[in-house]
């Protein structure tokens, strides 16, 4: 038998003793492998890892730094040795030993989260809050993680969150003062910017489905002074509602599930409520066709949207719709096709329990108080109540558009 087979055939009957639970077998025959060859990285490693688990943490830094200077580039050893380290009570060497598995493979998930552990222990909350966000980006899913690290990654949330709040706690008199010094000024996006800047929000980009206009600002809410027609379609809520709720006495069959995908489509996130009615709509307006018949059927709500200046591409727009969401039932976060339009809603019936996010900004909606967003930003819907919700929905153009840039959008679509 060759020396590398020799070696192999001992390896393997450690291996066994140690999952045979014959811990000093194994610790001689890894031994006699390092007798051997004392820079066999493999052995070394074992026989460091054998001793930490019996107690040996001396012997256990010594075999792991011999590992580690035996094979330089593999990660694991650096991790072992980490911990080794840790154990002995040299945190800071535990570190630089974690940084040099990081410096080979950025995103060792177990190197991070050790590393993010150590820094809390030493009470470097900023420097641990940071490295737990990183790892938080790293890995978005952690459902198939195991419980283990998914509860040390519960922990970080709560890291993250102390920092946040001493970050904003820190700006809180400087900002003080600074909005006292500009009355009057408009410090929605600076706030916005000084809470990302705390990690207290997420700043949501455009993630439009379909047309992209370019170099349009992502705002979740768009101010009302920017529709001036607002109050005078508000002021029409009653009449709106008794049209609703004349279909719904009349048990109108118009009433369709607003999600019904194509069966060759992959359906995502809607699965739960494809071709469900849960999410019914009923259109005044389809893909820029108006619906005559349903109109009749709701003239106040009709001549209210005369009154309103409907996105308007000819074969695509508008879309106008009472969109009803059944009780107990959620709308997943999504987004929309083109952020040339703007999405309106006003609130018709809403119950107690009912709620809207877009973005960073979750908000409740208020029978006939309109509000326009931006629907390519991630957004999401709830009724939590035992009723139904019902709102208006229409579209209408980003009005932060000039004319010719939406003369553009109706021939380019």
């Amino acid at each position: 038998m060759s020396e590398a087979d020799e070696t192999a055939s001992l390896l393997a009957r450690a291996s066994e003793a140690r999952r045979q639970g014959r811990a000093d077998e194994a610790a001689k025959l890894l031994e006699s492998v390092v007798a051997r060859q004392p820079d066999h990285p493999v052995a070394l490693n074992s026989l460091g890892l054998a001793r930490l688990g019996s107690g040996d943490v001396r012997g256990a830094v010594e075999m792991l730094e011999r590992a580690a200077a035996a094979d330089p580039k593999a990660p694991l050893i650096w991790l072992n040795l980490a911990d080794a380290y840790q154990r002995a009570g040299d945190p800071l060497r535990g570190i630089e030993s974690l940084d040099r598995a990081l410096a080979i493979d950025a995103y060792m998930l177990p190197a991070m989260l050790r590393k993010a552990q150590a820094l809390e222990r030493l009470d470097r909350l900023a420097e641990s809050a940071e490295l737990y966000r990183a790892l938080f980006a790293a890995t978005p899913d952690t459902e198939g993680l195991p419980e283990p690290i998914r509860q040390a990654l519960a922990h970080g949330r709560e890291v993250v969150r102390r920092d946040s709040a001493l970050r904003a706690a820190a700006m809180a008199d400087p900002l003080a003062a600074v909005f006292a010094a500009f009355p009057g000024a408009d410090f929605a996006r600076a706030r916005a910017y000084a809470e990302q800047r705390a990690g207290l929000r997420k700043v949501y980009q455009q993630q439009p489905t379909d047309g992209h206009f370019p170099y349009l600002p992502a705002i979740e809410y768009f101010d009302r002074r920017l529709f001036p027609w607002f109050e005078s379609l508000e002021a029409r809520t009653d009449a709106i509602v008794r049209d609703l709720v004349s279909l719904w006495d009349e048990g109108d069959q118009g009433f369709r599930p607003y999600i019904a995908f194509d069966p060759t489509r992959p359906v995502n996130q809607w699965a739960e409520l494809n071709h469900s009615p849960r999410w019914s709509a009923w259109f005044l307006w389809k893909d820029g066709v108006r619906q005559d018949a349903n109109c009749a059927r709701c003239p106040a709500t009709a001549a209210a949207l005369e009154a309103v200046p409907l996105l308007d591409v000819p074969g695509k727009a508008p879309t106008v719709m009472f969109s009803i969401l059944d009780p107990r039932t959620r709308i997943p976060p999504h987004t929309g096709s083109i952020n040339a339009r703007t999405t309106v809603h006003l609130p018709l019936v809403v119950p107690d329990g009912c709620g809207f996010r877009v973005g960073a900004e979750t908000r409740a909606w208020k029978v006939g108080e309109a509000w326009a967003f931006d629907d390519t930003i991630e957004h999401e819907a709830w009724n939590d109540s035992d009723r139904p919700r019902a709102i208006l929905i229409l579209d209408v153009f980003n009005p932060l558009l000039t004319e010719a840039e939406r003369a553009v959008v109706r021939v380019v679509g």
